[in-house]
């Protein structure tokens, strides 16, 4: 039996080689793929308070695009905040998820997973919840009394089994019942953003896709789901909510050790004529946290994605990245 490996989405004109499984999960998409010949994973995270950040690919030319180095705001004197990380069962949910738990002089962390399954992959801690974001009334009970949310719900379609790459073929994708785009993308995170705005929550931190600005987009015909045409539309209903707010609209998602590459902020898919694409789940979990922590991340909206490794200088200020972007959507 072939190896099964997991292949980070990397945006392209054809349509991307990979996705992966649906676990009330992450953001961007990747899956598994039966290969010929095992890859690396390299799924390591950093366990620093600093920030984390990753990608690989020749870096081409990132004129002007902003860049920026991560510093977290100062809480001496702050009770801690009470954050909902929806989707944290998922690969960057979890990271997350983790990240709060670790800053418990910060931040009192929650967890919402879609089954008993997840909730036991993550810990089984009594501050994670098990809902649908499908069912508006499943979802309360996790919202009430938080100070903020980080949605990081998305649709993940999966492989249509017979797929066999070494006869040349190219895999086919779907979506399961109730695990549309539509569903998921739009009325789970619409049910999430109304929950939030009904119980006072202060900030919402959305974690979408770049893409979104080209309805021809390859993701939007995986699975005929529209993905890329449903986050956008649930992007704008944040925006319009009158909720403090920050969408990151993150690149390809790689599971590398973050914290260690430049990081690269965009508006309106210009990053995506470059070959820095890709942002690493660790770095994004990092700007999800520190989004929380200062005002100027509020009421943005940004592309993200990263150098390579070695390139540039590791970014460490994130006041001064959230400064620099003027985008409010």
């Amino acid at each position: 039996m072939a190896a099964l490996t997991r292949l980070s989405l990397v945006f392209s004109a054809a349509p991307p080689p990979s996705s992966q499984r649906h676990k009330c999960g992450c953001v961007a998409l990747s899956i598994s793929l039966p290969l010929a010949r095992k890859l690396p994973d390299s799924s390591t995270f950093s366990s620093r308070r600093s920030s984390s950040f990753s990608v690989p690919s020749q870096f081409r030319n990132n004129k002007g695009f902003r860049r920026a180095r991560v510093v977290s705001a100062s809480t001496a004197g702050l009770p801690p905040s009470t954050v909902l990380v929806t989707g944290a069962g998922g690969r960057t949910g979890q990271i997350v998820y983790r990240k709060l738990k670790e800053r418990s002089d910060q931040f009192v962390a929650r967890g919402l997973v879609r089954t008993e399954e997840s909730k036991e992959k993550i810990g089984a801690a009594e501050d994670v919840f098990v809902g649908d974001i499908k069912d508006a009334g499943s979802i309360v009970p996790a919202i009430q009394g938080i100070d903020a949310l980080i949605i990081l719900t998305s649709a993940v379609p999966k492989m249509k089994p017979g797929f066999d790459p070494s006869k040349g073929e190219r895999p086919e994708f779907y979506f399961e019942d109730g695990a549309y785009p539509e569903q998921v993308d739009w009325i789970g995170q619409k049910n999430q953003i109304d929950a939030a705005k009904a119980a006072g929550v202060k900030q919402i931190v959305l974690v979408g896709s770049m893409g979104g600005t080209d309805p021809n987009n390859p993701l939007n015909s995986i699975g005929n789901g529209n993905i890329l045409v449903w986050k956008r539309k649930a992007e704008q209903y944040l925006a319009d909510s009158g909720i403090p707010y920050t969408i990151i609209r993150a690149g390809g998602l790689q599971d590398k050790e973050g914290g260690i590459r430049e990081l690269l902020v965009g508006k309106d898919d210009e990053l995506l004529q470059t070959e820095t694409r890709t942002i690493a789940r660790a770095d994004v979990a990092e700007v999800c946290i520190q989004a929380l922590q200062f005002e100027e991340a509020k009421f943005k909206a940004f592309d993200l994605s990263s150098k390579p490794e070695g390139t540039g200088t590791p970014t460490k200020d994130l006041k001064a990245l959230f400064s620099q972007i003027t985008t409010r959507f």
